[in-house]
């Protein structure tokens, strides 16, 4: 993937901070000049309309409020000074913030028990996860909860609303890895067998996760913001509808 070529979309800003969508396979930081948060600052230095709109502390730079795995695309919140960088990140450690997510999972996910709109994943999970062996991890475990709300089914897949409850490492990937249903393309925790046959039958190279749902409560104002991208990324749905896409040579 050539850094050069990728788009990042800038869906909001304020006072000290801005939202932009990651594409997947893009790490947010600790890759300097290839991740999220060095190809946002070369964007705010190299545009002069970005940098008009974008009031960046020199010092500060680019940094990331919260994560999304490498694999994993959507809304990441980013603040570029220090003053907006703190006050946002009492709010994630508060469970202050709304996070959600669609996600492509293999087999049929039954609806949850009780007629209930949302169901619940509520394994313990270690702080260091195994792979898909032990998804759960080894050591101390402490309780983890996974909301989960079935949006359409397909041939092959269910489409899935997800809400996390709390904020363990991989949560997501190992709590669907658990009930049997890991996220599409996961390496990590789903089947290599069908990561291979993904990317060979139909030119998938990704993990079937989007964040698409993002609230939170901005320094500059006293109401809560809430955004959310249009809909799924193309490759996600064309996988999930059984449209392999044309490969042009």
């Amino acid at each position: 993937m050539k850094t050069q070529s990728i788009q990042i979309p800038i869906f909001a800003v304020g006072k000290g901070w801005l939202v932009v969508e990651k594409p997947a396979g893009i790490s947010v930081h600790n890759e300097p000049g290839k991740d999220l948060c060095s190809l946002v600052l070369a964007v705010i230095r190299n545009s002069v309309k970005a940098a008009d709109m974008i009031e960046m502390s020199a010092e500060f730079g680019v940094h990331a409020v919260h994560r999304l795995d490498k694999e994993t695309s959507g809304l990441v919140l980013l603040a570029v000074d220090s003053d907006a960088f703190h006050y946002l990140s009492r709010q994630f450690e508060s469970h202050q913030v709304k996070k959600h997510y669609t996600a492509i999972l293999h087999g049929r996910l039954e609806q949850p028990e009780d007629n209930e709109e949302w169901g619940e994943w509520q394994w313990a999970l270690a702080k260091t996860a195994g792979g898909r062996v032990n998804p759960q991890g080894s050591g101390e475990r402490k309780p983890c909860t996974t909301r989960y709300r079935i949006l359409e089914y397909s041939d092959h897949y269910t489409l899935a609303k997800i809400e996390l409850m709390t904020g363990r490492k991989h949560q997501i990937r190992r709590h669907a890895k658990i009930a049997g249903h890991p996220v599409v393309g996961d390496p990590r925790y789903g089947s290599a067998r069908a990561v291979r046959f993904l990317k060979e039958n139909h030119h998938f190279e990704r993990l079937a996760l989007h964040a698409f749902g993002l609230a939170f409560s901005p320094p500059d104002s006293k109401t809560v913001k809430t955004m959310q991208t249009e809909e799924i990324p193309e490759e996600m749905k064309n996988l999930f509808h059984g449209v392999i896409p044309t490969i042009v040579e």
